[in-house]
């Protein structure tokens, strides 16, 4: 079953009696998963496991449901911020960590490189590990953990949750029969929370949104913000302006968590949508596969393939060797994406600023 497959599936899209039947099975399989992640919360919270605190500060990135939230950018916008006073490290385990030669895994921490020049980034699935070599090896006073709510054996000193605000709570229901990783109500761990994309719902649908959160902890820091694009790139690493996207015939194509919060950025910038292809997260492209997105790209007159800066950590390098040089394509690019606050932005960094303090007044 693909991806979204699933969603239609889970979400109650597919309204057969065979799906109805399926979803009562993964309800079941849920109450069990559940049970599993609510007795490891308890234990972890009771000092039951153990969890390993380290001489240095560790900032946690993190989610509550599967697929895209838009952890990087935040991770990118955290990491430039605490560079400019301490030394920073990010620690990752990174997708498939045991691929570890592949050229995509190694694009993949590439993006995270680039997007963030004033730390190291420290790749290992298992972050106690990972922790001790940012330490150790590059003397780290800031350990950014990225994607690591659910990994409390690690000891963090600040929880910052990112939410998408197209699908907050993944359908309401943990894995199987819905996408949230953990119950709702883990949020009460949070130190703070970021809702991503708020500019693809409505002010009332955010104004909702809010009213659920602080329900669950009153006092928790939220900020606001949307992924704000700031160019497209070629292969070439020619910058293409958002101006110049403008009126243009797009084909766009990603396998991403969230493709729709793709699909209806390229939408607000004002390019002509010309098609569009969605693949599975995390999805392996090939060089056929690429020939054949150009193809179905020329055919309906595209003038720009664009994908996601994920995306193009894995095609980039297969660019030249998918398509032909001697027949005419549309150019492939990516389009780059920053995080940009709208509202929260002055107490969320008061928050890191205060952590950050209190934990090297603690050190010294």
């Amino acid at each position: 079953m693909n991806q979204q497959t699933y969603c239609k599936l889970i979400s109650g899209q597919s309204s057969s009696i065979s799906a109805s039947i399926l979803r009562f099975l993964l309800g079941i399989a849920a109450i069990g998963y559940s049970f599993v992640v609510r007795l490891r919360d308890f234990l972890y919270s009771k000092r039951l496991l153990k969890m390993h605190n380290v001489d240095a500060s560790i900032l946690c990135v993190g989610n509550i449901t599967t697929g895209g939230t838009g952890k990087t950018p935040l991770v990118a916008w955290l990491c430039n911020l605490i560079s400019q006073n301490y030394k920073c490290a990010i620690l990752t385990r990174g997708y498939k960590a045991k691929s570890q030669e592949s050229k995509d895994f190694k694009d993949e921490i590439a993006i995270l490189a680039e997007s963030c020049p004033g730390a190291e980034v420290i790749v290992n699935p298992d972050r106690v590990a990972g922790a001790a070599e940012a330490i150790d090896k590059y003397t780290a006073d800031v350990l950014i953990m990225d994607d690591g709510f659910q990994h409390r054996r690690l000891a963090r000193d600040l929880d910052i949750i990112a939410i998408d605000a197209t699908q907050p709570f993944g359908y309401g229901k943990v894995l199987p029969a819905g996408l949230l990783r953990e119950p709702v109500s883990s949020l009460k761990r949070a130190g703070a929370i970021v809702i991503t994309r708020c500019d693809q719902v409505t002010d009332a649908e955010l104004d909702k949104l809010e009213t659920k959160l602080r329900a669950i902890k009153s006092d928790m820091v939220i900020a606001k913000s949307v992924h704000a694009p700031v160019y497209a790139k070629s292969k070439d690493d020619k910058e293409i302006s958002i101006e110049q996207l403008k009126g243009k015939k797009v084909f766009a194509f990603c396998g991403i968590g969230n493709p729709d919060a793709f699909l209806n950025t390229i939408k607000s910038l004002g390019a002509k949508p010309a098609g569009s292809a969605v693949f599975d997260d995390h999805h392996h492209y090939t060089s056929t596969c690429l020939t054949e997105i150009t193809e179905r790209a020329k055919e309906l007159g595209a003038d720009l393939i664009l994908t996601t800066q994920k995306d193009w950590t894995k095609v980039s390098s297969k660019l030249e060797s998918g398509n032909s040089a001697s027949q005419p394509h549309p150019p492939f690019a990516c389009l780059a994406i920053e995080i940009k606050f709208i509202a929260g932005h002055d107490k969320l960094t008061t928050l890191i600023k205060q952590t950050l303090a209190g934990k090297i007044h603690q050190k010294q």
